[in-house]
């Protein structure tokens, strides 16, 4: 494991530790995801951040005027030491860990579901429920159209990969013709 996604990890863990302890899991989650679209939508904000050409009572003063209205004190504290110890680089990855702990944590996971047709809101419905009681966890589905799967659905859901679709089961009939 690199050093960078090490430090990154422990990171995580600490303020994921004081999160629990603080029973703020909740506000950390949406305060973190707030602030990693903040960094996704101006990478050059993380570069500036990281630059030692500018001093670095002015880089904790920026992140002060970014993220102290709204924001839970620790995460502006979290943000502050990752500067402060040169690892702003590592806060998307950061940011990924605390979630990852926090999904584990509330028995939570992610579902990509592709659809050819667009579903009903009883079939979402059941899909999830179906899903939830398949993985023993809370299921936060993601729908993404994919016309190219002709029909059916195609399920990820951690590192399984469902494939219900039509355009899977012609592939399955071709390899069975052509043996």
């Amino acid at each position: 494991m690199t050093a960078m996604i090490q430090s990154s990890k422990e990171y995580a863990e600490a303020l994921f530790s004081i999160a629990v302890e603080n029973s703020s899991l909740d506000s950390y989650l949406s305060n973190l995801s707030e602030a990693a679209e903040i960094f996704k939508e101006n990478p050059g904000y993380v570069e500036l951040l990281s630059s030692p050409a500018v001093e670095l009572s002015e880089r904790l003063g920026l992140i002060d005027a970014a993220f102290s209205k709204g924001f839970e004190e620790n995460i502006v504290s979290f943000l502050k030491v990752l500067c402060e110890n040169g690892h702003m680089h590592g806060i998307l990855d950061c940011i990924s860990e605390f979630n990852g702990l926090a999904e584990f944590y509330l028995n939570k996971t992610k579902a990509k579901i592709y659809y050819a047709q667009a579903l009903s809101e009883e079939q979402k419905a059941a899909l999830v429920e179906k899903l939830e009681k398949m993985s023993r966890k809370s299921i936060e589905p993601f729908y993404i159209e994919d016309r190219s799967l002709l029909g059916g659905i195609k399920v990820e859901i951690e590192d399984l990969v469902l494939d219900g679709s039509v355009k899977k089961r012609i592939k399955t009939a071709k390899e069975v013709i052509n043996k």
